[in-house]
């Protein structure tokens, strides 16, 4: 697509969205309908995209892409009459004849970029929130994953207007095409690069913007951790899409006392969960392409291998591999891996711990593993980071209750549920002023009497 249709696309909606079409409760209640019907109805596709892109088996696809998208819409239509409803505030006894309120408006034009890994969820989830706030959208899904990018074009041509609601698909040249268009809002979600340069663009015109990028997660285990449970829920968590999803479990990180036996714990559950080939699994996924195939292999030091490690280049795919013995100057510790490699290190203490986690920049997510609530209480108050669990991983991204967002480097804003309308929201702060009665204490000129009044008014 060229820049000139970019650009036509851009007014379209705009003009569009100044007619007051999407300002309408019951008009996005209406679209949001037609979304989720559209999604059931296009489920066996989307699922074959997604394997066709990452491999990924049915049961993950709904487990972790189409189920999630279905549970946020579900989620806005229970709720967005609240949502978009004006909200009385308290009025100051200065201007006690008046009403104030905050009311709920859309930004405009929003522009929706997403990344490759969860190529359906990252694409639909924010467009509901944009849609239930009113606004109208240009998605640009990644070009990495071809397949999925097609059946999102196919949904929201079989749901939507263009003028309301459309998809342009290809790569860096529709990219930079579409940065330079004038957006209201600006949601991202990517790397680290590329979001320095999505904001760089938004700057030109002073576009807010959402960024949701990554970083190297920690997934601390104390010495007091049920360590099964726990290998369990980090193997689950770090080679869930082979590692290719933003929260994983970057790196253990673990109490030295501790390190031998929930080493043991996670190579058992790894076979446990993936058999002793996983390669030869049909449902087994793989890496999005040739690039960071070679990236995330190139990371493995077979001498720290205590698990895994072996690949299928031709296939994409690389085995659940632990590196033990690994120390933070390696090469797998300078990079998020974003791949099914998991380092463990150690800590002797937990103030160690802390500090070395805080030295780095903040992760998108943390996680913790201990039976001692000091402890967890301790971790969740000193460091920094967008969010997280304790005792279990990934699971905080899969509720609408709580935003979802990162912190510093991992990224700025949040999302889904109440979050996510609010990110796609302007509040309007509005005093409706009466008539009747005009307090003459706050014009010119000003004399004695006024300013004993504004003292007992304001105190």
């Amino acid at each position: 697509m060229n820049e000139y249709e970019i650009k036509n696309i851009v007014s379209n909606q705009r003009k569009y969205f100044l007619s007051g079409a999407t300002l309408d409760i019951n008009a996005r209640v209406s679209a949001l309908k037609k979304l989720k019907d559209s999604i059931i109805k296009h489920e066996p596709e989307i699922n074959e995209a997604l394997k066709q892109d990452l491999g990924k088996s049915n049961f993950e696809s709904y487990m972790c892409e189409t189920g999630l998208v279905l549970s946020e819409i579900s989620y806005m239509l229970k709720h967005i009459h609240s949502f978009a409803r004006e909200k009385t505030v308290r009025t100051p006894l200065a201007q006690f004849h008046s009403r104030s309120y905050k009311k709920p408006s859309p930004y405009g034009v929003v522009l929706i970029m997403s990344p490759w890994n969860y190529p359906f969820l990252l694409t639909l989830d924010p467009l509901v929130d944009a849609i239930a706030a009113g606004n109208t959208a240009v998605l640009k899904p990644s070009a990495y994953s071809p397949y999925t990018s097609e059946i999102v074009r196919r949904i929201i041509c079989d749901c939507f207007d263009e003028r309301f609601v459309t998809v342009v698909t290809g790569g860096r040249s529709e990219n930079t095409c579409l940065l330079n268009e004038h957006f209201d809002y600006i949601f991202f979600t990517g790397s680290q690069a590329v979001g320095r340069e999505v904001m760089r663009h938004a700057s030109v015109h002073l576009t807010p913007v959402t960024l949701e990028l990554g970083g190297k997660s920690p997934c601390i285990v104390e010495k007091t951790a049920n360590l099964k449970l726990a290998a369990r829920r980090i193997v689950f968590g770090k080679y869930l899409n082979c590692g290719q999803t933003c929260v994983a479990p970057d790196y253990v990180y673990c109490d030295r006392s501790v390190k031998e036996r929930l080493v043991k714990e996670i190579k058992k559950q790894i076979q446990k969960q993936y058999g002793k080939q996983p390669l030869e699994r049909n449902d087994y996924g793989k890496i999005i392409n040739q690039k960071h195939f070679d990236r995330i292999f190139n990371l493995i030091d077979e001498n720290k291998v205590v698990w895994g490690g072996k690949a299928n280049r031709s296939a994409l795919q690389i085995e659940p591999t632990v590196l033990d013995k690994v120390t933070f100057g390696d090469a797998v510790m300078q990079e998020e891996i974003f791949g099914p490699v998991m380092p463990v290190l150690t800590y002797d203490s937990l103030d160690e711990a802390i500090r070395n986690i805080n030295s780095m920049p903040h992760p998108l997510a943390l996680y913790i593993f201990t039976s001692d609530k000091a402890a967890a209480g301790k971790l969740t108050s000193q460091c920094g980071y967008g969010g997280g669990c304790i005792n279990d991983t990934i699971i905080h991204l899969a509720t609408s209750e709580m935003g979802f967002g990162g912190f510093g480097p991992s990224g700025m804003g949040s999302y889904h549920g109440k979050d996510g309308f609010d990110t796609f929201t302007h509040y309007k702060s509005i005093v409706d002023k009466k008539t009747w009665l005009d307090l003459p204490m706050r014009y010119q000129p000003y004399k004695k009497w006024n300013e004993r009044l504004i003292h007992l008014f304001l105190k």
